[in-house]
């Protein structure tokens, strides 16, 4: 008889720690951050050329993400040092990526004038319930956000980057 308690105790003991982890897991809601990172991830967008792509081809991935409009100043600003940044980060496998907040018209002339390399997307006027998931609540731009390649929001900027900063905080992801 004890040796059957020595025996099944542990096995017990084993199941309850088991099912306590998952009633955690299953029950902790997911914050809502991450939840715009799904959101983001979950839709199609035409890219500068006008081709439809899914944004989940970027998941898994570190992301810059910055939201912009080509009638934006500080956004039309900072773009060509976002566009020499993703030079220098391309070998750490981190990726930026450009939601348009204007039309697919001035986005496209936008990215062949500046020659911009990495993708930029149209989301339109759609873009501004994005940025209010991301907690953006008075849709300003421009509006980046780190998201790191667990989905998880590491950082967001509303206004101009501080580039050192930046370079910095990329070390979140």
């Amino acid at each position: 008889m004890k040796r059957n308690i020595f025996i099944f105790a542990p096995i017990a003991i084993l199941f309850c720690v088991i099912g306590v982890y998952f009633g955690v897991q299953r029950h902790t809601p997911a914050s809502p951050e991450s939840m715009a990172t799904a959101s983001l991830l979950a839709q199609e967008m035409p890219d500068a050329s006008g081709k439809a792509s899914a944004l989940a081809q970027w998941k898994g991935k570190p992301l810059v993400v910055n939201f912009w409009a080509t009638w934006c100043a500080p956004c039309v600003a900072e773009m060509p040092e976002l566009n020499a940044l993703q030079a220098e980060i391309a070998a750490k496998n981190i990726q930026i990526v450009g939601i348009g907040i204007d039309s697919a018209d001035n986005i496209a002339k936008f990215a062949e004038k500046y020659k911009i390399s990495y993708p930029l997307y149209v989301a339109g006027a759609g873009a501004t319930a994005l940025l209010r998931q991301f907690g953006n609540q008075s849709g300003g731009l421009p509006f980046t956000v780190l998201i790191g390649r667990d989905g998880q929001v590491k950082k967001m900027y509303l206004g101009s980057l501080k580039f050192d900063e930046l370079r910095q905080d990329l070390g979140l992801l």
